[in-house]
């Protein structure tokens, strides 16, 4: 009798703590949950009226009104033009690799780590490492090349390990099934394990990709212009070959710059352009992300069907 009322007191005990927890869960999560509301909304509040289309075609001016973003959102899409162009191809065949043809032994244990420990490396660092190398080593310049390279290497860890855990999420039943009917290695990874992992790789990259996107210290390490008043060389051209990779070597600025540059005036139209900046960088995150769940969705759906 003692041990059943000793018993009934531990799993009261247990749910109380249970409900207590989740309580303050709640309250924390509704906590954070306004202080992000409150600051979005500030930033709408001040910046949404300051968005037309004589901000998004004007290049930064000296006078608040006449500043616009047109070099700034045109080297943030090249920027990351460059970036997804190099990150996801390596970001992926380096996961496939290590998930599917790595052996299993320290070195791959050791590099295993060593990725892992990479995504969570202050961003600066990989500014420093650009600066070091590719700007002063190799003698590239401050260029849109130098910007989406470091970028790359910084959202590399993120679609490596995205790409490592959607391959393990496949059954392994469907590798044995395509073994069973006389596929080889690379045809099992090319035809089945691939097609099975691409809603997780395609979200892990876009989601690198919506973080590279608003980084500010690797790009103002490397030397990217704060105030820049023209844009780079069209990648499209009117004669042959029709395109055009002097665009690459081109100076550049970015969205976070200019908020960057903006919010350091002592003018109050400024940091209204600033608010607008950040709005149009949130809405293109939020865009991204939207793309990634949207894609995962129909992907999954695809491979149901």
């Amino acid at each position: 009798m003692a041990g059943e009322l000793n018993e009934r007191r531990i799993v009261a005990t247990s749910k109380a703590q249970d409900l207590v927890f989740a309580v303050l869960g709640i309250i924390v999560l509704f906590f954070a949950m306004a202080m992000l509301a409150t600051l979005v909304a500030d930033l709408l509040i001040d910046g949404l009226s300051r968005i037309d289309m004589q901000f998004l075609t004007d290049f930064p001016s000296r006078r608040p009104s006449q500043a616009g973003i047109l070099s700034a959102w045109v080297g943030t899409t090249l920027v990351m033009f460059v970036t997804a162009l190099l990150a996801i191809p390596l970001g992926v065949g380096a996961g496939l690799y290590l998930e599917e043809y790595a052996p299993k032994n320290w070195l791959s244990d050791l590099i295993e780590i060593n990725v892992s420990n990479l995504a969570g490396v202050p961003s600066i660092i990989y500014g420093l490492l650009a600066l070091g190398f590719f700007v002063y080593g190799l003698g590239m310049g401050q260029t849109v090349l130098v910007g989406g390279m470091v970028l790359a290497l910084l959202i590399l860890p993120i679609v490596v390990v995205a790409t490592r855990e959607a391959v393990r999420a496949v059954p392994s039943g469907l590798r044995e099934s395509a073994y069973g009917l006389g596929c080889n290695r690379w045809q099992v990874v090319w035809s089945y394990v691939l097609p099975s992992a691409r809603p997780g790789i395609l979200t892990g990259a876009i989601v690198g990709l919506s973080r590279a996107i608003g980084e500010t210290a690797p790009i103002i390490t490397i030397g990217a212009l704060t105030f820049i008043a023209f844009l780079p060389p069209s990648p499209i051209q009117a004669s042959p070959p029709f395109l055009n990779f002097d665009w690459l070597n081109s100076p550049f600025t970015v969205m976070p710059i200019q908020m960057f540059n903006w919010t350091s005036r002592p003018q109050a139209g400024f940091h209204e352009n600033a608010a607008a900046t950040g709005v149009l960088l949130l809405g293109m995150t939020l865009v991204m992300n939207g793309f990634a769940i949207f894609l995962r969705y129909h992907l999954r759906k695809g491979l149901r069907s």
